[in-house]
């Protein structure tokens, strides 16, 4: 009994020794840690925060010269059908005229390319069947829509 309790004061105090000694170096290492993530973020900001650009607003020629021309985008009505129209105008789903159905189309074209790009671009619940706003995707642009539009009606005339 004498020799456990030996065993159990050295264990405790083995312990307490090795968690003053944990604090210790925790203390030494947590300051390195921390001093080396601020110069880290430091030079980080200073990378982050420089300017991307200049803006000239006098006339000089220099920065006239450097301005770049951005090539027009061009939008593809047969890819917004794909991935915005087709779910109904393929099926027909909520009245929704299939693309090629020449005989569906004929009354609304007649109508107009302006009367088409707005109930396309605002919605319409009509007899007929219901279009919801843009198709459902508020994300398209009016053009990407006007062009889906011009893609169905090309398709089914």
């Amino acid at each position: 009994m004498k020799s456990f309790s030996i065993f159990l004061v050295l264990g405790v105090v083995l312990t307490l020794i090795l968690i003053l000694l944990g604090n210790l170096n925790a203390g030494t290492i947590g300051d390195q840690v921390r001093d080396e993530r601020n110069a880290l973020a430091e030079s980080g900001n200073k990378n982050a925060l420089q300017p991307v650009g200049q803006i000239s607003v006098t006339g000089d020629e220099a920065a006239q010269a450097e301005i770049v021309k951005v090539a027009a985008v061009t939008i593809d009505g047969s890819n917004v059908y794909q991935n915005a129209c087709m779910a109904c105008h393929a099926a027909g789903i909520a009245g929704a005229p299939r693309v090629g159905d020449v005989a569906a189309w004929a009354p609304r074209v007649a109508q107009g390319d302006e009367t088409l790009y707005t109930n396309a671009i605002q919605g319409l619940a009509g007899q007929a069947g219901y279009m919801p706003a843009k198709g459902g995707n508020m994300s398209l642009s009016d053009d990407e829509v006007k062009a889906a539009v011009d893609h169905m009606v090309a398709q089914s005339q």
